[in-house]
Order: structure tokens, then C-alpha cells, then sequence
């Protein structure tokens, strides 16, 4: 990053629902780490830079009170209109599976055996062998 010498590392994010004022106070001296209330989550903070991965702390009332905001994938939510959860696009996760079954393996290509070698191109101006042989 430019005209940064020394990047801060991203602590712990905490997740509160209905204990406001007293979670914030009890944490917010304590360096690099955040709070966010659950109906105010921000995507940056919870995957800052878009990496997933991040240490987040939810209280009991953020969980409950998750399922309320966005839903499930059995229920809609409630405070959000016609939101629904993004599904997986692949239902099945072994890949590895996918990729050496019969199906996908006989339309595959055979693997290429045989390495053809380009020989080097010599320069004639630094290589004056080449011009005389």
C-alpha cells in the first residue's frame, strides 16, 4: 500500500445483539479490536481486504437475532424484504471426485507425453560461431 510503512493487523470482531452500551465500553480500549451490532454488520469488517477468516465473537441475542435479519434457508427473513440466503452453486463439494470420474474423464484429452524442446535462439552479433559454421 502506498504511504503506509507499517500495516496494523486486524484483531478480533465482536458481534453484540440487545447488550449495547456495556460490551462496547467493556472493549473498546482494548487495541485492533472491533464491535459492530448485528442490524449494522459490515462486510470490510468481517472479511477485511475480502479475505475470509477473520476471529468474530457472536453473543447468544447476535445469533438468535441473525436468523432474524437474513433468515434461513428454510425461512425468509423477517426485517429484510425478499432477501434470501445465496445458495452453493456446486451441490456437490468433492471436486476431486468430479474431475476423475468416468463421465468427465472421457472427454478429457490425453496428457501430452512427449515435452517438444524449442532450441535456443543464439544471437549471431554475440555468437560469431554461428556465422561461420
Amino acid at each position: 500500500m502506498r504511504n503506509r510503512r507499517y500495516i496494523n493487523r486486524k484483531g478480533p470482531f465482536i458481534g453484540y445483539g440487545t447488550e449495547g452500551a456495556k460490551l462496547v465500553k467493556a472493549f473498546r480500549n482494548i487495541p485492533r479490536v472491533e464491535i459492530c451490532n448485528v442490524e449494522r454488520l459490515n462486510l470490510l469488517k468481517l472479511a477485511p481486504g475480502g479475505h475470509l477468516g477473520r476471529f468474530v465473537i457472536w453473543t447468544k441475542s447476535a445469533f438468535e437475532k441473525l436468523d432474524s435479519i437474513y433468515g434461513s434457508f428454510e425461512n425468509k427473513s423477517e426485517k429484510k424484504k425478499g432477501y434470501v440466503l445465496p445458495r452453493a452453486k456446486m451441490v456437490n463439494a468433492d471436486l476431486a471426485r468430479i474431475i476423475n470420474s468416468d463421465e468427465v474423464q472421457s472427454v478429457v484429452r490425453l496428457i501430452k507425453k512427449e515435452v517438444k524442446r524449442v532450441p535456443m535462439k543464439k544471437n549471431p552479433l554475440k555468437n560469431l560461431n554461428i556465422i561461420y559454421n
